[in-house]
């Protein structure tokens, strides 16, 4: 029994890891342009097909391929904000409805690239890391140490660089960002590479584990979403905690009783948070 808890419990790791970095860059975008990006699945879907097309098919090193599934998701990002969401940016609900066009768009182009079928990944490595009867095979091990680097990595960018402190304070207030002549257009290019590149490398990390399709990105918004509202619409700290809690709970539930009774307590979750904090975990409450 201790060795399947602990099974479970390497499980869950690896789930809350890719989860956070998918809910993070989500709400960074939000936090500084104050859009919904119904689109970030696909910017993961993107990640995973950067990998499908350089390692699985042009046979490059997997970790120059995850750099350059990084890089296409992040400039996918970029192209969104100057194209969607800088024309849109007084019309919040028009962005959010050219983001799902954008949605579609990307399916479409994945369909016509790689098909309709999963993609199976050659494995990146064989080798896994046992302790007594459970194990972590490294290529969820790479996820994990991953998502702590690159979130840590972040922290530090975001309080410690100018263009950190430049994100925040337009995340906390546009107009008077703009009036310490903090540049709003920058500050979104750098807000959406950031946040896309995020769900890109997340999906070049899983892609040898998830075999990736065009439709891969509609359960990852969707869990996205419950995490962000869990954790606090705007809180980083609280999207990281969101990702492990939902994660955990998801998986353990999954384990000892189904993935549908799963997503139905972790809908429960998000509903609980609600009732007792409804800005969330990590929220600010709203004055009166």
């Amino acid at each position: 029994m201790p060795d399947f808890l602990l099974q479970t419990v390497f499980n869950a790791s690896y789930a809350a890891s890719y989860m956070a970095l998918i809910a993070v860059g989500l709400v960074l975008i939000f936090g500084v342009m104050g859009v919904i990006n119904f689109a970030h699945g696909e910017l993961y879907m993107a990640g995973a097909y950067a990998i499908v097309f350089f390692y699985a098919w042009q046979g490059l090193p997997f970790v120059m391929a995850v750099g350059l599934g990084l890089l296409f998701a992040g400039c996918l990002g970029i192209l969104m904000e100057l194209a969607l969401f800088r024309p849109l940016r007084t019309n919040p609900l028009g962005g959010l409805i050219a983001s799902i066009g954008f949605l579609l768009i990307l399916q479409t182009l994945a369909v016509l690239g790689f098909g309709l079928r999963n993609q199976n990944i050659p494995p990146v490595s064989q080798g896994r890391l046992t302790v007594g009867g459970a194990f972590l095979t490294y290529e969820r091990l790479y996820v994990i140490i991953a998502t702590v680097v690159l979130l840590a990595a972040l922290w530090l960018f975001l309080r410690r660089s100018r263009f950190g402190w430049a994100l925040r304070a337009c995340a906390q207030d546009r107009e008077a960002a703009a009036l310490q002549g903090i540049s709003i257009n920058q500050t979104a290019r750098y807000a959406m590479f950031i946040g896309a590149a995020l769900a890109g490398v997340a999906g070049a990390m899983t892609a040898p584990l998830v075999a990736p399709s065009p439709f891969m990105g509609h359960g990852v918004i969707v869990t996205a979403f419950i995490i962000i509202i869990v954790g606090g619409i705007g809180s980083l700290e609280g999207a990281v905690v969101a990702a492990v809690l939902y994660a955990f709970v998801h998986t353990f539930v999954t384990t000892f009783f189904d993935g549908v009774i799963a997503n139905i307590v972790g809908l429960l979750l998000m509903l609980a948070v609600l009732v007792v904090k409804p800005q969330g975990l990590f929220g600010v409450r709203e004055r009166a």
